[in-house]
């Protein structure tokens, strides 16, 4: 028969084990009645909100009455915006897409300015500044990156015609026009 002599350490471990839960709670008690009047005290200092809040909205169901038209993205309906949109008689207006291009068709009219003009024989001469440097243009030629044509060169400005496609695929005309660009200085004299 063996005998156990371990038993009472392990009863002696398990009872300071006790004593030591109980005195962490005990601390944790005394924190925690400090938080209560904390919270107390709060609730007492802040002032109550006495605003009504508004009842939601009645709720109105929908029906939907569509259901016996056409869908709008039925492939039948496609079809025939298609087919109407191929039947319309085009105006038969296309740039030239096999000519050469001119060095100016690589800026945009917006990043182009008339800084002069020049008279050669009887031909008018635009003096066109583009990014540092200046070229002469004459009636006849392409600027601007939307097929512009020059039409006339006056003392003040540039007559061009773009061909630009409108929203339905279209290429239409249109005119504008470059402004001559007068320095800061020589609009004080």
């Amino acid at each position: 028969m063996t005998v156990c002599t371990d038993r009472p350490l392990t009863r002696g471990l398990a009872a300071l084990g006790l004593v030591a839960v109980a005195a962490l709670l005990a601390g944790c008690e005394a924190d925690r009645a400090e938080l209560q009047s904390w919270m107390d005290e709060t609730r007492r200092n802040t002032p109550a909100i006495t605003q009504k809040i508004s009842e939601p909205k009645k709720f109105e169901r929908f029906v939907y009455q569509a259901a016996d038209e056409t869908d709008p993205f039925s492939v039948a309906k496609m079809r025939l915006a298609g087919a109407t949109v191929a039947g319309r008689a085009s105006n038969g207006l296309q740039p030239d897409s096999t000519r050469r291009r001119e060095p100016l068709e690589a800026f945009p009219l917006d990043n182009l300015k008339l800084v002069g003009n020049l008279r050669q024989g009887s031909a008018n001469v635009a003096l066109l500044q583009a990014d540092t440097a200046v070229f002469q243009v004459r009636v006849g030629n392409y600027v601007g990156q939307n097929f512009g044509r020059v039409l006339r060169i006056s003392e003040s400005e540039v007559a061009i015609r773009e061909t630009v496609q409108d929203a339905a695929g279209d290429w239409v005309e249109r005119d504008t026009a470059l402004q001559l660009q007068v320095r800061a200085q020589e609009t004080k004299k």
